[in-house]
C-alpha cells in the first residue's frame, strides 16, 4: 500500500539507533544513513509538535535478563562495551522525546511503549531503525497487532543481511500498514499539517 495519510496523533518510533548498534556493517544503507534520515523525520516531527520515541535495547551485564529459549544460531557471548546502549548523540539531548528501553526484538513487549502512547492519544506510528528484519520488524508487527496505523519509513532503516531487509520491505510491511521514504513522509506531514 502506498503512503497515503498521517493520523493528527501519530509518533516516530525509532529502533535501537544507539552506539554500539550504528556502527555494524548494515546492508542496503550504512547506520550513518539510517541515522541522518532518522534525524530528518525526529526534526520534522518535533516541529509539529508530535512525539519522537527513542528506543534502545540494552541488558544487565551478567545476562540475567536475557530473552530465554533455544534457537539455532550463536547467542551473544561476553560483555558488551560500555555505553554500547546509548542512544546516538545526533538524536538525544531534546528533553521532550521519550525514551523507552527493551531487553528483547520488539519494543512492546515487556515496555511501557504501548502506554506512553496512548496516554498521547497516538494512533498511528512511523518507525525507522536497525535492524529492519529483526527489531523494525517485530515492533510493526506489535504495533500493527495493538491497533495502530503503521507507516514504516523504508530508506530509515537497514539490516545486517540485504536479503533480510528486502522480505521485510516487500513481502511484510505490506500487510502491517503503509511504506515510504524519508522525503516522502516528511512532504505528506508538512502538507498534512498546513490545513
Amino acid at each position: 500500500m502506498a503512503l497515503t495519510t498521517l493520523d493528527a496523533r501519530t509518533a516516530l518510533v525509532v529502533i535501537d539507533l544507539q552506539k554500539g548498534i550504528v556502527g555494524a556493517p548494515t546492508t542496503p544503507y550504512t547506520g550513518a544513513e539510517v541515522v541522518a534520515r532518522s534525524v530528518e523525520l525526529a526534526d520534522a516531527f518535533r516541529s509539529h509538535g508530535l512525539p519522537v520515541v527513542l528506543v534502545r535495547v540494552s541488558a544487565a551485564a551478567d545476562g540475567a535478563d536475557a530473552v530465554p529459549g533455544r534457537n539455532e544460531t550463536q547467542g551473544r557471548t561476553g560483555a558488551r562495551p560500555e555505553g554500547w546502549d546509548v542512544i546516538v548523540d545526533e538524536l538525544s539531548g531534546h528533553p521532550e522525546d521519550i525514551t523507552v528501553t527493551k531487553r528483547n526484538w520488539g519494543a512492546f513487549y515487556g515496555t511501557d511503549l504501548d502506554l506512553q502512547l496512548r496516554r498521547r492519544g497516538i494512533t498511528q506510528v512511523v518507525m525507522t531503525g536497525v535492524a529492519t528484519s529483526i527489531g523494525v520488524e517485530s515492533s510493526a508487527r506489535a504495533a500493527h497487532e495493538h491497533g495502530y496505523h503503521v507507516t514504516l519509513a523504508t530508506d530509515a532503516m537497514t539490516d545486517l543481511d540485504v536479503e533480510a531487509h528486502r522480505n521485510s520491505v516487500e513481502r511484510i510491511f505490506p500487510r502491517l500498514g503503509e511504506t515510504g521514504t524519508t522525503e516522502e513522509i516528511t512532504e505528506l506531514l508538512a502538507k498534512t499539517r498546513a490545513r
